[in-house]
């Protein structure tokens, strides 16, 4: 049994719909196949993206991509990735695999992609292996509207108007393969290079994104919140939940019962290491400017047996959309510091939306959780008084009709019979759940459909209270409309 008092006056904040975010690299197949097949592939496209993946994207409403990476980002040089596509430069991708990069999608390809998408840009310069002109010129290559050496060549490539860039992130995990650097230093070469990321729109001046701590490594956060906060907006936070140690990554399929709990553990941990950073960071900047931006995040499990085990694909199961629930029901307990999160990656890359075969796709249970979700977005999350059982969690947010309520029970055998008390007068509830009937329940090429939401109807209410019976492995959610 579980309980939840809703108290209209008790409110958290509005829960920004960046944290719905995601993530798209150089990697394996998150791009290319993934979202770009070439204008002159036999696959259904528009300027060279699948229609298919945009339409599903689209409808889940993707609010911002990061891209070049994560890793890539700091071997990426900008330059090498405009002008017509057969004079580009080729590349050896030395952060996965090892494979030829074409830098045919480059700098005008995401922007096309965003368009498509109808979603915000966060670009991730390079610091690792750039320089601060190297930078400072994709700055004004993107963003500047007028005569000037970049904005000139951007011309010439075909594009007059900027384009709006609302994040940028200076390197990526500067303390591992972005430079292994040491806090200190880091934090003196953010400070350098931000100042020349110069905002050309004053209405609309560049988020700049510091490469935060690795985990819970809190020493590396309270150096750059020490010494660059004045100069940030952001602070990246990277945390992956493993069923077991990293060196031993453990498979998405045919799992035993100590992995179900084991992986969902370790997501759990997302809330520690958010409430300690946050500390840490409350002591530099008591009004909260600064943004903890989780721009990596979600299940990181073996590469499926026959690919390549650099590309990091891997299979999407029920448990993964329980770890999606919960991780989302974290970031909005924690409104207050998280401003957006990047879940990786978008398309055939670790916990994604979409996997692709040639001109096969199908959606995952992640996908779907976070259709599901679309009313939290920029909705206001409540703080309410809970009483879970120690397999359920929740969320609840107030919109304009009344409260939008996620609910997940992950655990395998019994069902949570959840009473929601309101404050409100009830007119309607109406549900929708994703269930799975055994752990590695999943959706793949020849059974698309096996996970997909469905009609929730264990529902029962009266004027002010309502009780869901929420069956194992699955996420539900309750919009309760309620009369003013």
């Amino acid at each position: 049994m579980s309980h939840i008092s809703i108290d209209a006056h008790r409110q958290r904040g509005k829960i920004s719909k960046y944290i719905y975010g995601q993530f798209s690299e150089h990697l394996g197949r998150s791009i290319y196949g993934g979202l770009w097949v070439e204008p002159n592939s036999n696959i259904p496209n528009i300027n060279g993206l699948r229609t298919d993946a945009i339409t599903a994207l689209k409808a889940i409403k993707v609010p911002v991509l990061r891209w070049p990476g994560g890793c890539f980002a700091d071997t990426y040089h900008w330059a090498d990735g405009i002008g017509p596509a057969d004079k580009r430069k080729k590349i050896v991708n030395t952060s996965w695999g090892s494979v030829v990069e074409n830098n045919h999608f480059g700098t005008h390809e995401y922007f096309e992609l965003l368009n498509q998408l109808g979603a915000d840009a966060y670009v991730n310069g390079n610091l690792g292996s750039g320089t601060v002109q190297e930078m400072s010129e994709w700055v004004e290559y993107m963003t500047f509207n007028g005569t000037s050496p970049m904005a000139d060549l951007r011309t010439a490539n075909g594009h007059k108007d900027p384009w709006h860039v609302k994040f940028f992130g200076v390197g990526n995990e500067s303390w591992g393969g972005g430079g292994n650097m040491r806090p200190e230093y880091y934090a003196d070469l953010y400070r350098q290079y931000q100042t020349f990321l110069t905002s050309y729109d004053s209405d609309s001046p560049l988020y700049k994104i510091a490469s935060g701590p690795n985990v819970d490594d809190y020493h590396w956060m309270d150096v750059l919140m020490k010494n660059a906060a004045p100069y940030m907006d952001g602070i990246s936070l990277h945390h992956y939940a493993l069923a077991s140690a990293w060196e031993d990554k453990r498979p998405a399929l045919a799992f035993p019962e100590a992995e179900w709990f084991s992986l969902i553990k370790s997501a759990q941990k997302m809330d520690e290491l958010i409430t300690k950073h946050s500390t840490i960071m409350d002591k530099y900047d008591p009004e909260k400017r600064v943004g903890l931006i989780v721009d990596e995040w979600g299940s990181w499990l073996r590469a499926e047996q026959g690919t390549n085990p650099a590309f990091l694909y891997q299979q999407n199961t029920i448990r993964d959309a329980m770890i999606a629930a919960i991780t989302l029901h974290i970031f909005q307990k924690h409104v207050d510091r998280v401003q957006m999160a990047n879940i990786a990656q978008m398309v055939n890359v670790l916990q994604s939306m979409l996997l692709t075969d040639g001109s096969k796709i199908v959606k995952t249970p992640t996908y779907y959780i976070f259709k599901m979700f679309l009313k939290h977005q920029d909705a206001i999350a409540m703080d309410t008084l809970d009483d879970l059982s120690e397999t359920t969690s929740a969320s609840i947010s107030k919109n304009k009709d009344g409260y939008f309520v996620s609910l997940c029970n992950y655990g395998l055998t019994a069902t949570d019979t959840i009473t929601v008390d309101m404050d409100s007068l009830i007119s309607t509830v109406s549900g929708e759940m994703l269930r799975g009937t055994k752990m590695d329940q999943h959706n793949d090429f020849d059974h698309p459909d096996e996970v997909s939401p469905e009609s929730f109807t264990a529902i029962t209410h009266d004027s002010h209270q309502l009780t869901a019976k929420i069956p194992p492995m699955s996420v539900v959610t309750l919009q309760i409309d309620t009369v003013n």
